[in-house]
């Protein structure tokens, strides 16, 4: 009897031990657990934000795209000037997110705002987007660092394009502002506690938004910090825990670059709140192993079922988990764009076909398609390999989307070595104007090609437009530009040929 006793006395210390081994693998395990699942939690953030910026920056270079547009044909003088003034009063209350427009002319001189206060002898030579825009000829966005607005003295940041005179000199630039105001409201929604901040940087280190706010920080260059020098360096999205140089608090960092855009998204949380709730629960588990430890047997078998019962539904949220993630996967191999060209995929191209065919017919407009083959492809593949094959393919897609400036017109990549636009409310001359244009373009690229008889890279094209009851059969549309693009083809390829 007494030998049971110590058997069974034996047997609870056994099973006490394991316990507080267990229950101390338990704790560090939760604490691997909450500090993963702070990190999935602050990319996911940094997701939705980066999607959210990327959102604003496209509908500002668009609108500033139709106003580029309009002063480069029909000028900037003052009658010009107030009609812009008019569209610009109707479309901002439609973007909330715009703090104003501003047109500026070749010497910084405000041609233009849309706040209507332009102060005497106002002048933006000096700002960093102007002369950017004035040394530099791309037509592309410039996203600028964050200034003080001349015009209401709020905080901004500027989204630009430069326009041109009739001889292609630079003739201005027209800015939109955002107001930071607006992504302090928006990052001000998104709990990250007390010690959680948010920031918005260039992807040279400049910051353009931080929350919590501070006036100091505004512009302040970080490239020389840890986040930057170790990991952004070579990665595009991750996590990192360090101590902030601007508070000295250690935090976890997410971080994510735009895919689109030179911007980079982070959301840092306090490490010392996030695992505020694992102490609380690391001190009761603690707890409850040494008040456990002089219990009866039956106490510890109960509690034992009761973690096993914890670990399955543990695991059972893991592997719920590991779903989520899989149907994320799955979610992006359905984006709408091409992998390799960045222009629209196939099912893109047939979503907004339909719908364009649709609106076309109840508008009672002509819709044009274009279907795009580059010539001796497969002999040009054989000459120089896939890598110079695909590199060939992002340059006239580069050269497609350069001809294309309507914001309704898609430049789609329709298969292999095939592309097409679908070009709304187009007839078939303004469609050939449009691939005249690509032709000239392709043949001033002069991507060499010694297979083919021109010496140079060319394209075919056939045209098809429809409009009415003929929109009705869309693979009809479609049949008609193939075979468009096959007589351009027999007819000895690098032209346009319009079905008829």
């Amino acid at each position: 009897m007494k030998r049971d006793i110590h058997l069974v006395v034996l047997l609870l210390l056994v099973i006490c031990c394991s316990l507080a081994s267990l229950t101390i693998w338990k704790v560090m395990a939760s604490r691997d657990r909450a500090l993963e699942e702070v990190n999935i939690h602050g990319l996911n953030l940094t997701q939705a934000l980066v999607t959210y910026s990327e959102g604003i920056v496209r509908q500002s270079s668009m609108l500033l795209l139709g106003i580029v547009e309009r002063l480069e044909t029909e000028g900037s003088d003052p009658s010009q000037i107030l009609r812009l003034s008019a569209l610009v009063s109707r479309q901002l209350p439609l973007m909330p997110q715009l703090s104003g427009i501003s047109i500026y002319d070749k010497q910084g001189h405000w041609l233009m705002s849309s706040n209507h206060l332009i102060p005497v002898g106002a002048n933006s030579s000096d700002r960093a987007y102007f002369i950017h825009h004035r040394d530099n000829a791309s037509r592309e966005p410039f996203i600028g660092p964050p200034i003080r607005s001349r015009s209401n003295q709020e905080w901004v940041i500027t989204v630009s394009r430069r326009f041109d005179d009739a001889r292609g000199d630079f003739a201005g630039v027209v800015a939109v502002t955002l107001g930071v105001e607006n992504f302090l409201r928006l990052f001000g929604q998104i709990d990250v506690g007390q010690d959680g901040a948010i920031g918005l940087t260039y992807t040279d280190g400049t910051l353009l938004v931080r929350y919590p706010f501070r006036e100091q920080d505004m512009g302040r260059d970080f490239s020389k910090s840890p986040i930057y020098a170790q990991y952004l360096v070579d990665k595009s999205v991750g996590t990192a825990s360090f101590t902030s140089s601007l508070d000295g608090v250690k935090r976890l960092y997410a971080f994510r670059k735009s895919d689109q855009l030179p911007l980079v998204t982070t959301v840092a949380l306090g490490k010392r709140e996030v695992l505020a709730a694992w102490r609380a629960e690391a001190v009761l588990s603690i707890g409850v192993v040494t008040s456990l430890i002089g219990i009866t047997g039956i106490i510890g078998w109960v509690l034992m079922r009761h973690i096993r019962r914890r670990i399955k539904v543990e695991e059972e949220l893991r592997l719920t988990q590991q779903q989520l993630v899989c149907s994320n996967r799955q979610l992006e191999v359905l984006a709408m764009r091409d992998a390799l060209t960045g222009l629209a995929n196939r099912r893109c191209f047939d979503e907004t076909l339909a719908i364009e065919a649709r609106r076309a017919k109840r508008d009672g407009v002509s819709l044009a398609l274009l279907m795009i083959d580059i010539d001796y492809f497969k002999l040009f593949n054989d000459s120089f390999g896939h890598v110079a094959g695909d590199t060939c393919l992002q340059e006239v897609g580069k050269v497609l989307e350069d001809c294309v400036r309507r914001p309704s017109d898609l430049v789609a990549r329709y298969g292999g070595e095939e592309m097409s636009i679908i070009m709304p409310n187009t007839d078939s001359e303004g469609a050939a104007v449009v691939a005249q244009l690509i032709l000239d373009r392709i043949k001033l690229k002069n991507i060499p090609h010694k297979a083919s008889p021109m010496g140079h890279i060319s394209v075919s094209i056939g045209i098809a437009t429809a409009s009415g009851s003929d929109l009705e059969r869309i693979q009809l549309l479609i049949k008609a530009a193939d075979q468009a693009l096959y007589r351009a083809k027999e007819a000895g390829r690098s032209q346009a040929v319009c079905y008829s």
